[in-house]
């Protein structure tokens, strides 16, 4: 921390002796940048927690802890819940080979002996060779946390997979299944986040400025897409549903 306040201070007593040079935006806005995203998310993560109601997440994870609750009631044998949970586990594994394949490219950029891709003077803030590399390198970390986050939710949801395989008389916990899907969904929307930050810091590779509109209008619509307005559905017995589909099939089979 002492460190830190000498450097800040050397840079401040430098920037009144020379004047302002526009190595200093990326200082000035690329912290701003983070602490804009970093702020909304940790207003999410506030809202999903007290006020889940209020949320995109919190609305999915109550339609799909209903939708693992009516699966349960229905035999192994005529679940369309596999089909389902394969939709999901297609999505995540595609988004990790994806996520681990840019990995692999921002790695094998750092080791290549060329850094001077980005270095224009159309570009109006830092184009030193290390805050080149530190742009790498954060590109590199959210692809990384992205890799990791959607391959946990893979697996979350092959092994929900399992469980909905068994049948009804196994004596499986429905609140056992509903937590390895909504873990699931979980960890495929942190490595969606971590895909977030990762075009904020895409952004930064052409300058300070980019970046920092580039987190104000991200944040701007992941607040209209993450805000719920839809009331919580009340899901009615599996058996009233049944009831009322063989009443209607009845009533159409005497009318011919």
């Amino acid at each position: 921390m002492f460190t830190f306040s000498l450097w800040r201070d050397k840079i401040v007593v430098e920037m009144w002796i020379m004047g302002w040079r526009k190595e200093y935006l990326d200082l000035v806005l690329a912290p701003l940048s983070l602490f804009i995203m970093f702020g909304y998310h940790l207003f999410l993560l506030y809202r999903y927690l007290k006020h889940p109601k209020s949320t995109v997440i919190g609305y999915e994870n109550h339609n799909k802890r209903a939708w693992v609750d009516k699966m349960m009631e229905i035999d192994a044998k005529e679940r369309p819940a596999i089909s389902v949970l394969g939709n999901s586990i297609s999505a995540a594994a595609t988004l990790s080979s994806i996520s681990l394949v840019l990995s692999s490219l921002i790695g094998a950029w750092l080791g290549s002996s060329n850094q001077t891709v980005f270095t224009s003077n159309l570009i109006y803030g830092d184009t030193s060779p290390s805050i080149i590399s530190i742009k790498y390198i954060s590109l590199l970390i959210c692809f990384l946390v992205a890799f990791g986050a959607f391959v946990h939710g893979t697996r979350c949801f092959v092994h929900a997979s399992y469980l909905m395989t068994m049948p009804i008389n196994a004596g499986i916990p429905v609140g056992y299944i509903e937590k390895e899907v909504i873990r699931g969904n979980h960890f495929y929307e942190f490595g969606m986040r971590a895909l977030y930050f990762s075009t904020t810091f895409l952004v930064w590779v052409f300058g300070p400025i980019p970046m920092f509109v580039s987190s104000l209008v991200m944040v701007i619509l992941l607040h209209n897409l993450d805000t719920n307005s839809m009331p919580m559905l009340q899901f009615g017995p599996l058996g009233h549903q049944e009831f009322m589909r063989t009443n209607k099939i009845t009533n159409l089979s005497s009318q011919e």
